[in-house]
């Protein structure tokens, strides 16, 4: 993907009506891209950017329902609009919301039309675009790392390993529950199941985690299961993935690998060559015959690791069923 920017990237999002695809980066942008196919092969093709102020990190973004605005939030602590084919003034987002700290993720509800962000200040807050103060807030246990909506379930993950899991098919967000990471490190990413009746979670620890929502002793128990580890050297999980068919999920790790996995019957269905740098986001778009993942630094060995100018990618790939659909 060309012009992919000059810092890490943060997040990658299909739009859900057109193959649009938008990332958030550290260098301050939000960008945005058409994506053309022509039987197997992909073009992606430069639309748009916009920036946060003072090009403050943007560590998220997401679209609306009808894939008309991007929202983003990030490093100034501001959560941020872009209504697509207008151009803000300075290429600024419009300010909707704003924390107390820096805003990890965001995401839209299209149940009640409103955008959801979590904070470094613990909280979770509610917006509508047309005003400028929240419609709600949730305190949390600690930082948000992550969060994940997936028709009426949200799954918010924080720093001190605790899963906080929502109804939000109603106007008023409700807390089902809140559980311990099935984890023993550091989350770093969640997924909602395409079904909604569970999530996946990422951590440092080079696992990926599973539970389910619902209270059925009859249904799976929590499991995990290893990946992206090489001998003894154990990589991050920074990027869960789902596709809307056969319950396949892509990982992407600090390893350098993107894999493919199948839920439901725990096996591996392609795994990608590596390359030299970190897996830091990963996406499947609505129809699953495209996937986006990004490399660039992923900050999970700190700042002392990171080397200024190096390579920052995002790459498309022409997805066939074969790919995702399970072995029998």
């Amino acid at each position: 993907v060309p012009q992919a920017g000059n810092d890490g990237i943060s997040s990658l999002v299909w739009s859900p009506t057109l193959n649009f695809l938008a990332s958030s980066n550290w260098d301050g942008g939000v960008r945005l891209w058409q994506v053309k196919e022509q039987g197997t092969q992909v073009q992606a093709t430069p639309q748009a950017m916009v920036r946060h102020d003072d090009n403050a990190p943007v560590l998220d973004c997401c679209f609306s329902a009808d894939g008309s605005t991007i929202f983003s939030g990030g490093g100034d602590n501001a959560v941020r609009m872009w209504n697509l084919g207008s151009q803000p003034p300075n290429w600024i987002g419009q300010q909707i919301g704003v924390h107390d700290a820096p805003v990890k993720a965001v995401r839209y509800l299209p149940s009640s039309k409103l955008v959801v962000s979590g904070g470094w200040d613990r909280k979770l807050k509610f917006w509508d675009q047309r005003t400028s103060s929240p419609v709600g807030s949730f305190d949390l246990s600690d930082r948000v790392y992550g969060l994940d909506v997936r028709g009426n379930l949200m799954v918010a993950i924080t720093a001190d390993r605790k899963v906080f899991v929502y109804d939000v098919s109603g106007q008023q967000p409700n807390l089902l529950r809140t559980v311990d990471s099935p984890l023993d490190s550091q989350s770093r990413c969640v997924a909602c199941f395409p079904d909604q009746k569970g999530f996946a979670i990422g951590g440092l620890e080079g696992r990926v985690g599973f539970r389910t929502t619902q209270d059925n002793a009859s249904l799976k128990k929590p499991f995990t299961f290893k990946c992206h580890r090489q001998g003894s050297n154990v990589f991050a999980v920074n990027a869960i993935a789902f596709a809307n068919r056969y319950g396949t999920f892509a990982t992407g790790g600090a390893d350098g690998v993107v894999a493919f996995w199948n839920k439901d019957r725990n096996q591996i269905v392609k795994e990608f060559h590596p390359i030299q740098r970190s897996i830091s986001c990963a996406a499947f778009n609505p129809q699953g015959n495209l996937f986006a993942y990004s490399s660039s630094y992923d900050w999970s060995k700190g700042c002392g690791h990171y080397a200024q100018g190096s390579p920052n990618e995002i790459y498309v790939h022409y997805t066939p069923e074969s790919e995702i659909k399970p072995r029998k």
